[in-house]
């Protein structure tokens, strides 16, 4: 289909290697066409002290809840989140891992997805610097069930291995551990490409989330305050999508009213009378569509 000469734009989602696969290509074709692929993400969550100090239980259960929600099938699945060294980091992750220990095992959409979510893990925990905290328990006797999973490591060996940041489309999160406000950062500005980055703050960190948020907003297409990123709202403002490799074209969304400009193509009539314009565009057209003339909307 991708090779078909009367197809002219794909959109696709799934993993970076399918989605590589298909721009190549569309770019090798003998007439290259656009592909707009969703692809491989780990959705950031930056939890500050000062939330985790004011809302540390609701953030812990708020977390849970996204990370397990659908077995973590879900594109926007928080699959890394940061915070600083101290007691309330201590705390959110105890009170992540008891959660979890709590979590019924989850039946996923087949077994090649499970298979290759516990190879996902497996490849996680095996990096020096990693270790499992929490949930990984006994998947069950079916070949489609999995258990939540959070691991845990500190920022140097993150940005040391540039694995941590492939995805792992499951229930897994990896707990990241920074020293401090600019390491936290630091660690920002590293991260490829993301569908969403989400910051929790309060009061005592409003000096650093302007600084992150504009970090963020160059990684990520949607940003997220004091929430979770797996709600995905078909609306106006919505932005689905993101730098590379989240997405192979930042500058559009798949969700949302504007999705629908992938595979839109502008066309210009130039002194044409009206009775040779498409019905849309002449002065009395029954649609009485918005029309942008003279750089003004207008219905006339």
């Amino acid at each position: 289909m991708a090779r078909h000469p009367l197809i002219k734009a794909l959109a696709f989602t799934g993993s970076l290697q399918g989605g590589r696969a298909l721009f190549d290509l569309a770019a090798a074709r003998p007439e290259p066409i656009p592909v707009f692929a969703e692809m491989g993400s780990i959705n950031p969550v930056f939890l500050l002290p000062g939330a985790l100090c004011e809302r540390g239980a609701q953030i812990a259960a708020g977390f849970t809840e996204a990370l397990t929600l659908g077995v973590g099938q879900f594109c926007t699945n928080p699959g890394a989140v940061l915070a600083i060294q101290g007691p309330e980091l201590e705390m959110f992750a105890a009170r992540v891992e008891a959660a979890l220990a709590e979590r019924p095992v989850g039946t996923m959409l087949h077994a090649g997805i499970r298979q290759n979510f516990q190879t996902g893990v497996a490849r996680l925990a095996a990096v020096r610097g990693v270790a499992q905290k929490g949930g990984g328990g006994s998947p069950g006797r079916g070949g489609c069930s999995a258990a939540a999973v959070l691991l845990r490591t500190d920022s140097r060996a993150f940005m040391a291995n540039s694995g941590l940041e492939e995805e792992v489309f499951g229930p897994a999160a990896l707990l990241i551990e920074c020293s401090g406000y600019d390491d936290m950062l630091s660690v920002a500005r590293h991260l490829k490409g993301q569908l969403t980055a989400t910051i929790h703050g309060a009061g005592e960190d409003s000096a650093v989330i302007p600084l992150l948020a504009r970090v963020l907003e160059r990684k990520a297409g949607r940003l997220i305050f004091n929430g979770f990123p797996t709600g995905v709202e078909v609306c106006h403002a919505m932005t689905h999508g993101g730098p590379y490799p989240a997405t192979t074209d930042s500058r559009f969304t798949s969700v949302g009213t504007a999705a629908i400009h992938r595979f839109l193509r502008p066309v210009s009539y130039q002194n044409f009378p009206p009775e040779l314009l498409p019905e849309i565009l002449r002065d009395r057209c029954t649609l009485n569509p918005w029309k942008l003339i003279d750089g003004e909307w207008t219905r006339r």
